[in-house]
């Protein structure tokens, strides 16, 4: 699969937001990631469905909606409505994660299931034939610009096998403390596509951190090969 960066518009300035998400796609993004607290599942409160709704209007990019919301299925065709293309969520916000996929493919979204650090990964046991993305978590959620954990890797590699043991096309997402220092790494470990917040909108040029982290990226590979 290509190599897709989506930048967390949690770091972004929410007073130039419109202008901040075509920034960073000018600069070489690719997805925009859209993060959602309820102050309840997490202990932080971000934005809703209007917010999204409202950058629709400005880019057609795609919009992967991350819900770190109790309960989840209340909000999934609110957000579905107001523009994602894909939406993923934690199984431990769900009493029924099945029926949650369902829902979300249902209205036309792609489907995604995030992993924080101590989940296991035998919750992707019955469920992972019906994801489009298996998001892994390498810091606890809640707040942006924490550091990467480093022991999420080896976590990493064991869900690219899973996948490849799948047949399907199913994007492996890094959500946490990716930096243009790591990327390198969590790639090599079997990641395609990974969220940066601080990362990229606490830089001061966004194409040059995207353009860097690109270059770590083939680099990893390089040298694997």
């Amino acid at each position: 699969m290509s190599m897709v960066i989506a930048p967390s518009i949690l770091s972004a300035d929410f007073a130039r937001l419109g202008e901040e998400v075509n920034t960073v796609l000018a600069g070489g993004a690719d997805w925009i990631h859209f993060d959602v607290m309820d102050g309840h599942y997490v202990p932080n409160l971000t934005i809703g469905p209007p917010v999204l709704a409202s950058l629709r209007k400005v880019t057609t990019a795609p919009i992967d909606v991350h819900l770190m919301v109790e309960p989840v299925d209340l909000l999934v065709e609110m957000f579905a409505n107001a523009g994602a293309n894909l939406i993923s969520f934690h199984p431990e916000a769900s009493r029924h994660v099945d029926r949650t996929v369902e829902l979300i493919r249902s209205k036309g979204c792609q489907a995604g299931l995030v992993l924080n650090p101590a989940t296991p990964l035998s919750v992707l046991d019955w469920v992972l034939p019906k994801l489009d993305l298996v998001l892994l978590m390498t810091v606890n959620p809640g707040f942006g610009g924490q550091a990467f954990i480093e022991g999420m890797l080896p976590k990493i590699a064991a869900t690219r096998r899973l996948i490849e043991e799948s047949g399907r096309d199913i994007r492996l997402q890094v959500d946490g403390g990716v930096t243009v220092k790591n990327i390198g790494r969590v790639a090599k470990a079997g990641a395609d596509t990974f969220v940066a917040g601080s990362a990229i909108f606490g830089s001061s040029d966004y194409a040059a951190t995207i353009k860097a982290m690109r270059a770590e990226i083939d680099a990893a590979f390089q040298v694997a090969a």
